[in-house]
């Protein structure tokens, strides 16, 4: 049975509650302030595990004599509620230096998401427009192709564990959100203003009966599943239930 966009609305803002009201490991906060004054980028991205819409990723400086006033409640943008979050990037956007990059759904599908994750990277990199510093990225994983001028520090949780980071997961967040519900007036049938490109099933519902649009990742394997079905009119419960529909995985 098809979800309405109201029910399928009703039923993230419950997981996103549950989300919230888990308890978080303990984690090492991270001494970004011992680095400087050598310039401390946080960097992130949002939206490399969609199924539509591109990969944003931001660079923040932050501006340490005025985050105290202005960064109240920074932590991970998937743990802020949305309305605090879209307060939290109007401060960043206007107390500390930001830069965001973008790559294409066609990007992502011409080169996989993890190298257009980086591309991202770079580009929120220089349109931040600073030429050396210490990027300190969320992840486990340095930042490919990054001038030498630039020192890295992949930091797992980062957006948990240090404030620039999470500052840019804000940023890249809300920019992210913002573009989707963009999108989703372009492209109306598929929800994206409610699960912003995630593979939910509204989402893979609305894949099976119209097709993938534009801004659908082809190389992702629950688009190109959905896509099959769409094509061939089977439903999706014909296949056996052995079947995994992997998310964000580029073979």
């Amino acid at each position: 049975m098809q979800r309405t966009k109201s029910q399928q609305k009703k039923k993230l803002q419950l997981k996103n509650k549950k989300l919230k009201r888990s308890k978080l490991p303990k984690l090492t906060r991270f001494d970004w302030r011992g680095l400087l004054p050598t310039p401390v980028i946080g960097v992130d991205e949002a939206g490399r595990g969609c199924l539509a819409g591109p990969v944003v990723a931001a660079a923040v400086i932050l501006d340490d004599t005025k985050v105290a006033k202005t960064l109240r409640g920074l932590t991970d943008s998937k743990l802020v509620p949305e309305n605090r979050r879209e307060k939290l990037f109007e401060q960043i956007m206007s107390a500390h230096r930001v830069g965001v990059g973008i790559a294409s759904a066609q990007e992502i599908d011409e080169i996989n998401i993890l190298q257009a994750s980086f591309l991202a990277m770079r580009r929120a990199l220089e349109a931040l427009g600073c030429v050396n510093g210490h990027v300190v990225v969320d992840g486990h994983m340095k930042i490919s192709k990054l001038s030498e001028e630039f020192m890295q520090t992949p930091l797992i949780k980062g957006d948990l564990r240090c404030k620039p980071v999470s500052a840019a997961s804000i940023v890249a967040k809300v920019t992210r959100d913002r573009i989707m519900r963009d999108l989703a007036r372009e492209f109306p049938a598929y929800g994206f203003e409610i699960h912003k490109g995630y593979g939910t099933v509204w989402h893979r519902e609305m894949l099976e009966e119209v097709g993938p649009c534009r801004e659908h990742r082809r190389t992702f394997r629950g688009v190109r599943l959905e896509q099959l079905l769409s094509e061939s009119g089977l439903d999706i419960g014909e296949f056996s239930e052995e079947l995994v529909i992997a998310d964000g995985v580029v073979d």
